[in-house]
């Protein structure tokens, strides 16, 4: 299985050379393979124990903290919003 390594890493916004980006492909290889070997489960119900259900709590509606009190904290909101700076191409 090939990785393009350098895509993976303009995504990240990682920079690093190129003997670096050789070790990392041969690095991903040997997950790739070692996840193929992992052995098959037959069903998610094999994880699941009887006697140790969880209890799930009741949903609750709360009062949260009014926007306005929110927004005076910020560095930059716009029409109510938080803005924050572009971090995905």
């Amino acid at each position: 299985m090939e990785f393009d390594v350098k895509h993976i890493a303009k995504l990240a916004m990682l920079q690093f050379t190129a003997e670096e980006a050789a070790a990392f492909e041969k690095e991903f290889a040997q997950i790739v393979k070692m996840v193929e070997n992992l052995p098959e489960m037959e069903s998610a119900v094999t994880l699941l124990e009887p006697e140790n259900q969880m209890e799930l709590r009741e949903d609750a509606v709360i009062p949260s903290y009014p926007r306005e009190e929110i927004l005076q904290n910020v560095p930059h909101a716009v029409a109510g919003c938080i803005v924050v700076p572009k971090t995905v191409d």
